[in-house]
């Protein structure tokens, strides 16, 4: 399969085992490869209806796996409504944290309610440097974040509780091999820092959000497109995260993953109907990301 054909197959979902949940735009960080245009200024935010329906849905359809994520997901104010409610019918609930916010006066206790909840953090760190995390995340960012990591080492998070570190490249290139760049992180982090986690995920920049701006105002765009295009791996496809994930919008919309989300490409089908949900995979040029090189999803490297 090429490219093209791809970007025109009828591809379907699999068995849907992972309910990611978007929970809005609200962070207190505004990175500048963020494709949520996340921020501090944030109005997207699930209500309580809403997560009730979530939670009703996920308990229902026997989903395996709660992925919770943004902006930053802990700011909304159903965070802990929806881990409290699901923590004993999900296998798995994963937060997808900037780190930072752990710091923040109001979510102090994030760090004891993650470990006492057994919950398995996805943490940002674009880099194991201070030049490279605040040139793209803001300046204190790395600081902020080795300080989270050091207390939630002390909590047994990278030893005994999950926790994995997600790399993005700070430019229009595709990530190096993910094991490669997992061994120097745990390397860097261990000898500077004591500090230690459990995987790197390398996750391709998507040309969408704040990325495709920053692409158009360089007029790189369709050089990093012919990029993706040029890298194509059909063996990537098997494994994409669509084939066995859905994506819940703050709104209570369905969508084949948070990039399409963030597009705004919409299945017919919403939270209260799901079990209408047929499989359909709505697949864009900027899905071309995710088939790159080894493949890139929320969960790292896909070959």
């Amino acid at each position: 399969m090429t490219a093209d054909e791809f970007l025109n197959s009828d591809l379907k979902a699999d068995k849907i085992t992972t309910m990611q949940v978007n929970l809005g735009n609200l962070c207190n960080l505004a990175c500048r490869h963020c494709h949520v245009n996340a921020s501090p200024r944030g109005k997207d935010n699930m209500s309580r209806s809403v997560a009730e329906i979530l939670v009703k849905v996920f308990k229902e359809n026997g989903f395996h796996t709660l992925d919770l994520t943004g902006g930053a997901p802990e700011m909304n104010e159903n965070f802990r409504f929806i881990i409290e409610s699901l923590k004993n019918v999900a296998k798995k609930i994963i937060v997808r944290t900037n780190l930072v916010i752990l710091n923040e006066d109001g979510f102090n206790d994030l760090a004891e309610y993650f470990a006492k909840n057994g919950t398995t953090l996805v943490a940002s760190l674009p880099c194991y440097t201070v030049e490279n995390v605040d040139k793209q995340r803001g300046d204190g960012v790395f600081e902020g974040s080795i300080k989270a990591l050091k207390k939630l080492n002390s909590l047994g998070y990278g030893k005994d509780l999950e926790l994995n570190l997600v790399y993005n490249p700070n430019g229009a290139f595709l990530p190096g091999d993910q094991k490669e760049l997992e061994n120097d992180y745990k390397k860097m982090l261990k000898e500077n820092f004591d500090i230690e986690f459990s995987e790197l995920f390398t996750i391709t920049n998507m040309p969408i959000g704040r990325f495709k701006k920053e692409l158009l105002r360089d007029d790189k765009l369709s050089e990093y497109m012919e990029l993706l295009k040029s890298n194509f791996n059909q063996t990537t496809i098997p494994n994409l995260m669509c084939k066995n994930q859905i994506s819940v919008g703050f709104d209570g919309k369905l969508y084949n993953c948070d990039f399409n989300q963030m597009l705004g490409l919409e299945l017919s089908e919403n939270l209260e109907n799901f079990t209408d949900f047929d499989g359909k995979i709505i697949i864009k040029p900027h899905c071309l990301a995710c088939t790159a090189g080894a493949g890139s999803s929320c969960g790292g490297a896909l070959e």
